[in-house]
């Protein structure tokens, strides 16, 4: 079993680097400390009389109750898991038996096609094209769709693009799997950031498995904490024997401060709204005066924007020259569509109108696109 290189996260190592000041590669939200947190009701004794033990399996039950009651399911149907990483790594392992395939989104996040690759899945990818405002076709996937199709993944609100898939696409492909009966995923870790009209959560969909994570809409990446919702109880048996051997459990401490977030939850949501929404409008107004060099969809949701060079050119040079000024975008070819790039507009908080200065001072540079797009390297 072999696995591709990681383009992503090899990328935005740069980062954790001095030359970068402002990170627009991110694609979380903005950042909470430990203080922050525990200011909002925590309790710092009784955090350190924890008792530094396993947790269960499942995870605890005070975090699972919290979690049932923001999905409104039972918390019997609850599983938490180390990050979403986890959860999808469990599904594609699940699915993994002779002759099978799963249908994926494309662009998506690249771990998915490496993981359902390494296990000897085959890939039926369906398109989100900017045509279509990165939109998914319910009647293409539809015909991707056959008997040896074990679960059809749906990411909304979408990472990179940050398309979200209507309330009424959901249920007819909710509908469509379960008289298949086909697995429908969906992957809603930045439910429920929305900039428009807002759906409500897939856990409504009595035949959904829905992954989600503290990392994007509650901001809280350090903790590696994500779970899943799945009614069917064949299922979570099969999983939770999967974590089992993978990595047993989450740590103690990381599974009570996010039962402190999920009870403070609507705080925390309200923060990265508030800071998401004003910077994507300097965004706005970054595109509107250099549209003869961007195209973009606006994104619904979430907290990342894919837009492209309007010449159709490799975006990589671009990024790397822009990297070289402080500022961090990722190029699209870590997704997968080369002209690409794409620029999270949350994780830098309040410093991000800063960010979006030096962006546009780079740009106002005159650095021709093409000859960016000769300049290749990490």
């Amino acid at each position: 079993m072999k696995l591709t290189p990681f383009l992503l996260d090899q990328w935005l190592e740069q980062k954790f680097s001095a030359d970068i000041e402002f990170d627009l590669g991110s694609s979380t939200g903005p950042i909470w400390t430990l203080r922050e947190l525990l200011a909002l009701g925590g309790d710092m004794e009784s955090l350190l009389d924890t008792n530094l033990f396993y947790t269960p399996p499942a995870g605890s039950g005070e975090l699972r109750e919290e979690l049932a009651r923001m999905e409104n399911v039972h918390p019997e149907h609850v599983l938490v898991t180390t990050g979403a990483a986890e959860a999808l790594l469990i599904l594609f392992h699940a699915a993994a038996e002779p002759g099978a395939n799963v249908v994926l989104p494309h662009p998506g996040f690249p771990s998915n096609e490496a993981i359902a690759d390494s296990f000897g899945l085959e890939i039926r990818r369906y398109r989100l094209r900017p045509e279509n405002g990165f939109q998914i076709d319910c009647t293409e996937i539809q015909r991707l769709v056959d008997g040896n199709t074990r679960f059809v993944l749906v990411n909304s609100p979408h990472n990179p693009t940050g398309a979200v898939v209507s309330e009424s696409a959901m249920d007819a492909l909710h509908d469509f799997c379960v008289e298949r009966e086909v697995q429908l995923v969906c992957d809603q870790v930045y439910h429920p950031i929305y900039h428009g009209t807002p759906v409500r959560s897939a856990a409504r969909l009595p035949g959904v498995t829905v992954i989600s994570d503290f990392s994007k809409a509650l901001c809280l990446g350090g903790l590696r904490i994500g779970w899943m919702i799945e009614r069917d109880a064949r299922r979570r048996e099969a999983y939770l024997n999967a974590r089992s051997y993978f990595t047993v459990s989450s740590t103690v401490i990381a599974e009570k401060l996010a039962a402190l977030a999920a009870r403070k939850r609507e705080i925390i949501y309200d923060r990265a709204r508030s800071i998401a929404q004003a910077n994507l409008q300097l965004v706005d107004r970054l595109f509107s005066e250099h549209a003869d060099v961007f195209q973009w969809v606006r994104p619904a949701g979430g907290m990342t924007a894919f837009p492209w060079l309007t010449n159709g050119m490799d975006a990589r040079g671009f990024c790397r020259i822009v990297a070289q000024r402080g500022v961090l975008l990722v190029p699209g070819d870590c997704f997968g569509c080369p002209a690409h790039f794409r620029l999270g507009f949350a994780a830098s908080g309040e410093r991000f109108p800063r960010a979006i200065e030096r962006f546009a001072a780079v740009l106002d540079e005159g650095i021709p696109v093409e000859r960016a797009a000769t300049v290749r390297g990490r």
